[in-house]
């Protein structure tokens, strides 16, 4: 068993191979030729990552390590590892995408993104990891019936992680077929089966190093490529955007808003998305329980907040540089070899075919693999939280009321683990067409309308009660998932219903979501005089000098 422990990975990977080579043709644009500097780079990243999951394999005994290494992680590594885990390809690939397409507006995505942090830094970071265990359900949970209100945080969380794991295998996809050769299925195939090996074989500890590893693989590779596109213009930002006006269909309006978000409504919903959601993205609060106290939660954010406002900086830049260096010499990089032909493999592989233009093979190759690497890393960090509220939050909690062995967890998130990967696939393929930093958005808009609400108002509101947390989180999750099937990005992108039929005008749900689950939480609250809706107001004293002081969190990592 040990042997064949050993040689799995590079079975899988075997088998992989032979599948995308084997597969038919169904992407976006022709095949393109195998490119062997880029696999070369490939194979040595995903080596090093799976090497390092390894590792980590042998410091993962309990469930305690397997989602949260024991509390073991310092401030500032556990920093890099959010960064890790937000920069995904969302913000590579799909805002670089955006700003190629759109220009000036894409940059909503990387402000929203960013502004979400002081969320997190002055209302979330030290109460979570003072009241929590392993998953943000922990903390939403603390004082209220644990059997709804873990429900919920279970349900929202697996929507949440299969909307963000929908972007990340899009963008594998597309990356994998232009850079290697391969079928689009097939890279997505590879993808979700490399993913489940991460996390099967390591859990939190292995993916939180390969979190770290990538975050500083994307940091200089994006460095890289903004040098080199501001040293083609003398480290001129004017010259960089009046050149790439000139040559963009949008001439001026390039620089201008509207491109993206057309009316002031639109901007103030996405605008919602985007800054609240990250207070609920499971993947993201479950880190906080990887350090050891308060003080080190607090510090894991400043740094992911310095590594990521530097990063989305320079998405910006790659996106200008796309413009000009790929409208500049279409021929390699478009359908037909014209600019109204198309870029092959859609507008997410602008910063790709931009490292092609600026260093030839070589640094495609590199950029390729801290794309893959950064997908992976990202997939299987949201695989991971997605399991772990199936195992931890339904399956321990709810249906063993506390009963269930450590062992039997771990079983039943490596069986999760490997349902959702399959599901991912499956949802990375229909939704081939779709950049990727809007699909992440959507994800941002039922965390910001079903999880947050409930972890906001239960961490900070004395009155709030099991059966508002609950109602309120449901309907603020059914209403974003309603409105996100009837808004244009669904009803028409992917039903293929006629343009400018949606029921739903916006983009993004959260500006009616969002507020119907604050208010429903409210209401029914208020009007709550059960029992146990008193006891649960008394509770929150206890919970409140928890959160603040972090007496008694010490036993969260003990189990």
């Amino acid at each position: 068993m040990k042997a064949l422990g050993r040689w799995l990975p590079g079975l899988a990977l075997l088998l992989l191979a032979g599948m995308a080579w084997a597969m038919p043709s169904i992407g976006l644009g022709p095949r393109k030729p195998t490119n062997w500097p880029a696999i070369v780079t490939f194979l040595a990243c995903v080596g090093a990552t799976l090497w390092m999951t390894r590792l980590a394999t042998a410091r993962s005994r309990s469930s305690a390590d397997f989602y949260a290494p024991g509390g073991g992680i310092s401030g500032f590594q556990n920093g890099l590892a959010i960064a890790g885990d937000y920069m995904s390809a969302a913000s590579f690939l799909g805002i670089s995408g955006l700003v190629f397409v759109s220009g000036f507006d894409g940059l909503i995505f990387s402000v929203g993104w960013l502004v979400g942090w002081p969320v997190i830094t002055f209302l979330m970071a030290e109460r979570l990891r003072n009241l929590g265990k392993f998953t943000f359900a922990d903390v939403a949970a603390y004082r209220f019936a644990q059997k709804p209100v873990r429900s919920l945080a279970a349900i929202g969380s697996l929507v949440v992680v299969l909307f963000y794991l929908i972007a990340q295998m899009v963008g594998a996809g597309q990356l994998v077929k232009i850079l290697f050769g391969l079928e689009y299925a097939s890279a997505v195939i590879m993808v979700g089966i490399v993913m489940m090996l991460y996390v099967l074989l390591g859990g939190m500890t292995s993916t939180t190093w390969v979190m770290i590893n990538k975050a500083v693989l994307l940091l200089a590779g994006t460095t890289l490529l903004a040098v080199a596109v501001l040293w083609r213009v003398d480290f001129d930002p004017d010259a960089l955007f009046a050149r790439a006006s000139e040559l963009h269909r949008l001439k001026d309006a390039l620089m201008a808003p509207g491109g993206l978000i057309r009316d002031p409504l639109s901007a103030i919903s996405v605008g919602f998305a985007l800054m609240f959601g990250t207070a609920g993205l499971p993947h993201i609060l479950m880190r906080f329980f990887t350090v050891a106290n308060a003080r080190e939660a607090r510090k894991s954010v400043a740094w992911a907040t310095l590594w990521i406002g530097y990063f989305y900086v320079l998405t910006f830049i790659i996106g200008f540089g796309a413009i000009v260096a790929l409208m500049g010499n279409p021929a390699p990089y478009f359908n037909g070899g014209r600019v109204a032909g198309g870029l092959l493999g859609g507008a997410n592989m602008a910063a790709v075919h931009l490292a092609s233009a600026l260093g030839g093979d070589l640094f495609l190759g590199f950029v390729a693999a801290v794309a893959f690497t950064t997908i992976l890393a990202v997939v299987a960090g949201l695989t991971l939280s997605g399991a772990s509220a199936v195992s931890h939050d339904l399956y321990a909690t709810v249906l063993r009321r506390g009963k269930a062995t450590s062992e039997e967890e771990r079983r039943v998130s490596k069986l999760t683990t490997f349902a959702l990967g399959v599901i991912a696939v499956l949802l990375g393929i229909v939704f081939e067409r779709q950049n990727v930093a809007f699909m992440v958005m959507l994800a941002f808009s039922v965390a910001c309308s079903a999880n947050f609400p409930v972890l906001f108002m239960a961490v900070l509101w004395r009155g709030c009660t099991t059966r508002g947390a609950t109602l309120g989180g449901y309907l603020g999750l059914f209403s974003a998932l309603l409105l996100t099937v009837l808004s244009p990005v669904v009803w028409e992108s992917v039903l293929a219903h006629p343009r400018g039929s949606a029921p739903f005008p916006y983009a993004s749900p959260a500006i009616v979501s969002m507020p119907l689950a604050f208010l429903a939480i409210w209401l029914v609250s208020r009007f709550d005089r059960s029992p146990r809706a008193a006891q649960e107001r008394a509770l929150f004293q206890d919970q409140l000098i928890r959160s603040e002081t972090g007496i008694g969190a010490a036993s969260a990592h003990s189990r």
